[in-house]
């Protein structure tokens, strides 16, 4: 489903703030994968899902989606492609529309577009369904302004509408981190409903390890723009946060404590 073949980024090049995000990396995921990537500050995570969603163009490499070279299209080309949820809550959402009004822009998304309503009775239906399952009474307020909701009902919202239109990829950028430990335990609950039941091929970067154990089939290690270590479905069972702190310190010149992971 995703295929990123020797993709490498260097920002400001040429210059004394040269520098490599990432380097020559390689990645392959399957229909259905749910990779979890952690590692340091400047490592490359975010770097990773900007060139798979195309607010990056890669110097180098490629990229496929579901078998289609996509490594220069843009973000707006592959929106029909991928769906991405970011760690600021206010990043997914259009404040000043309603909930039904955010909901209708996230399902024409990636469509041609042309004259006529985008709501009438059957898709408020549609939505009122939809939001039922995140379990936070939204299906009773579809008219409310979203910039009325709290920053977990809109990453909550986010995430619904990312995975509205079936994207060959989601993209979930510490999508828990601005929340706090209540709320982040809520999205990260709906984050697995949503997933398990769209089967969707998902990419997740987290600081927090132990979230990136417990979530997905495997697990990815960046450092430096490179992937260090993986852990597939079978390792990743009796994975601790102790072990991968350790496996880092293994990386030579690394040094990083469990609070640069769990922010």
């Amino acid at each position: 489903m995703l295929t990123v073949t020797d993709v490498s980024k260097t920002f400001f090049p040429g210059t004394v703030n040269e520098r490599r995000a990432l380097h020559g990396l390689s990645l392959t995921m399957a229909e259905g994968d749910f990779v979890t990537v952690i590692g340091s500050n400047g490592a490359g995570k975010s770097t990773l899902l900007n060139v798979v969603s195309g607010r990056l163009i890669p110097d180098a490499g490629r990229i496929d989606i579901d078998g289609r070279n996509v490594s220069r299209l843009r973000d707006h080309k592959r929106a029909k492609y991928v769906g991405r949820v970011f760690q600021d809550p206010l990043a997914g959402t259009a404040p000043t529309l309603t909930i039904e009004e955010n909901l209708s822009l996230a399902v024409l998304r990636g469509r041609r577009r042309g004259l006529g309503p985008s709501l009438n009775k059957k898709r408020r239906a549609q939505f009122a369904d939809q939001l039922a399952m995140l379990e936070l009474g939204l299906e009773d307020r579809l008219t409310a302004k979203v910039g009325l909701l709290s920053g977990g009902q809109r990453q909550a919202l986010s995430l619904l509408m990312a995975g509205f239109t079936q994207p060959r990829i989601m993209l979930l950028d510490e999508h828990t981190a601005a929340l706090d430990p209540q709320r982040a335990e809520l999205v990260t609950t709906i984050t697995e409903r949503i997933v398990r039941e769209g089967g969707l091929t998902t990419l997740m970067v987290t600081h927090n390890m132990e979230q990136a154990i417990r979530l997905g089939n495997r697990l990815i290690m960046m450092h430096e723009g490179r992937i260090v270590y993986e852990a597939d479905d079978q390792k990743k069972a009796s994975l601790t946060v102790q072990d991968l702190l350790k496996e880092f310190a293994n990386i030579k010149g690394a040094t990083l404590s469990d609070k640069a992971f769990l922010g």
